[in-house]
């Protein structure tokens, strides 16, 4: 069993002024770069519920931009994350969404990487604290918390995929805290979420993609804030 340690209670170090609006939206952005896997070309942001009345006066929109250009909670330059997306090419438009939505603080993102057919469509809640829930991606319903390292592997839904993906995590000493699955047919493209203790090795992907079924495989940890550290004080 795992338990929450204090910072995840109390909120991450952040730049303010709301950990729900700003924090919390910061870290769905940067979810996103991550799945993407590239600093995105073009993004449509589109906010539901209270993010839609409010994310101008909160930041949310620059805390999401943020995100996407990979910065952390607690980076300096999320304030003027709208201006070194600008500077470095990414066209970004903004979208009050209707309808229904999982929760009031909730963004849907669409994203256009820079390499051809490179897209994201995801789905993101603010659930206060800073924390957060990935629910949806490019279709798939899934739940990716960002607390811990988390490993999302794209596959064909064939018989035996998930044993031979279980038989590699076990080979390599890394435990599966939390795993999810869905599928958009049977025998069809399914997407599964594992949530490991400790962060996967570049190893450890290189051979979860060498598996047969397996088309990508893709690495979140909202953690690891060398690359955010590595870009202070310049731009993207």
């Amino acid at each position: 069993m795992r338990f929450k340690d204090v910072f995840s209670i109390i909120g991450p170090a952040m730049v303010g002024p709301s950990s729900s609006h700003t924090a919390g939206a910061a870290r769905i952005g940067r979810a996103a770069r991550q799945v993407l896997g590239e600093l995105p070309l073009a993004a449509e942001v589109t906010f539901f519920g209270s993010f839609a009345a409010t994310y101008q006066g909160h930041g949310t929109d620059r805390a999401i931009i943020g995100g996407l250009l990979d910065y952390a909670t607690d980076d300096h330059r999320l304030p003027d994350s709208l201006e070194l997306a600008a500077e470095a090419g990414m066209e970004i438009s903004f979208r009050q969404g209707s309808g229904l939505f999982p929760h009031p603080n909730t963004v849907r993102l669409q994203l256009d990487g820079r390499e051809e057919g490179s897209r994201l469509t995801l789905t993101g809640i603010s659930i206060g604290g800073g924390n957060i829930e990935i629910v949806d991606i490019d279709g798939f319903a899934v739940k990716l918390t960002g607390m811990y390292p988390t490993v999302l592997i794209r596959h064909m839904d064939y018989l035996g995929v998930l044993a031979s993906v279980t038989d590699v995590m076990r080979s390599g000493a890394f435990n599966i805290g939390h795993m999810s699955l869905d599928r958009k047919n049977r025998s069809g493209s399914a997407l599964t979420v594992l949530e490991l203790d400790e962060p996967a090795t570049p190893e450890l992907l290189e051979e979860l993609a060498a598996l047969p079924a397996v088309t990508s495989v893709k690495l979140v940890n909202l953690n690891d804030s060398k690359q955010a550290e590595k870009g202070k004080g310049n731009t993207p």
